[in-house]
């Protein structure tokens, strides 16, 4: 009688993923209330290696959110207040001169700035001027900060969760495109119903705070991430991320008329591959081994509505960036597969 065959490691792995999604998504809901979609979008953006931001008003909970989602992984969590006099050292750290007290000689050490965690709650990003915001970059995209001609390594996994206040301008320095870009979705955080903010009251102005368990560690995971890169997604997955992407490009010959006339730029090739990180994703989360069309449908207006440049025409009627996402979606379904 032959042994029995050992279970594919890669299965239990993706059990452990799904699980480990419940008992997250609970834990935070001990302090969260509702909020089911931006908190799915949150670990869809942390199991993709990708960064987030976080659009809404003051009040809803957007760095509660945060800090329990790192407390819940047992991560390092930093928070950064950006202001308008927050200056690039205070982000990644700088030299001082320290002196030894028995030689008294003296030598240039590195002090490690906030940007040095797990998970970076970059806290209004938008009020602080374009030279401390270009201080996020190389951090965001190559996983490393440069000071005084020294490069320093950011430990893993590392992401950045930034917050951004969508009903004050004065004071502000909106992101560029080119930032804009390297944030993997863009979460709109939404006022609760009736219901959910009369439970928010109830749980909040009491003396209890929950104390979160836990539920991932940082080299558990890394794997994960791992096992995500590694869900396939069907030629026809693909070609329907690039199709949605190229839409989105006035210039493009399958874009829409609803892009023609109210689009100035579309999403570029990264726009594609956050389409496709994020369907595998989510069909990880869902315990699946294959990433399909909707898990890429459910991805696309996180991934593509902050990527798009509307142009004075929508201004003039009104018609915001998702709308124009919404579109593009509704006529991608319609458009016939490429053979």
């Amino acid at each position: 009688m032959s042994a029995p065959r050992p279970a594919d490691p890669d299965l239990a792995l993706l059990e452990r993923l799904a699980d480990a999604r419940r008992r997250l998504l609970g834990q935070v809901a001990q302090r969260i209330v509702a909020q089911h979609e931006v908190l799915d979008g949150i670990l869809t953006a942390l199991l993709s290696g990708g960064h987030a931001l976080l659009v809404g008003v003051p009040g809803l909970a957007r760095t509660l959110m945060v800090s329990s989602v790192a407390e819940a992984l047992a991560l390092k969590f930093s928070r950064i207040q950006f202001t308008p006099d927050l200056m690039p050292s205070d982000i990644t750290g700088t030299e001082i001169i320290e002196e030894d007290p028995s030689s008294g000689a003296r030598a240039f050490r590195f002090v490690h700035g906030p940007i040095f965690a797990n998970i970076v709650l970059a806290d209004e990003v938008n009020r602080t001027p374009p030279k401390t915001q270009a201080a996020l970059l190389q951090a965001m995209q190559e996983h490393e900060v440069t000071v005084a001609g020294r490069t320093y390594p950011l430990a893993a996994p590392f992401f950045v969760l930034a917050t951004q206040n969508p009903i004050e301008q004065e004071g502000t320095y909106p992101l560029p495109e080119a930032q804009l870009d390297r944030f993997m979705f863009e979460l709109h955080v939404d006022y609760p119903s009736r219901e959910d903010e009369e439970a928010i009251v109830e749980r909040t102005t009491g003396d209890l705070l929950p104390k979160l368990e836990p539920v991932l560690t940082g080299e558990e995971l890394i794997r994960l991430q791992r096992l995500v890169r590694r869900i396939p997604a069907p030629r026809v997955v693909v070609e329907h991320a690039v199709r949605l992407a190229r839409m989105t490009r006035p210039a493009d010959p399958s874009a829409p008329p609803v892009v023609r006339e109210f689009v100035q730029w579309g999403a570029g090739p990264r726009a594609s591959q956050y389409l496709v990180l994020g369907a595998k994703a989510r069909a990880a989360m869902d315990g699946r081994g294959m990433a399909d069309l909707e898990d890429v449908d459910a991805a696309a207006l996180a991934v593509l509505r902050h990527r798009l440049v509307v142009n004075f025409n929508a201004e003039a009627a009104g018609k915001r960036a998702e709308q124009v996402v919404a579109e593009v979606m509704a006529e991608a379904r319609k458009a016939p597969a490429r053979r």
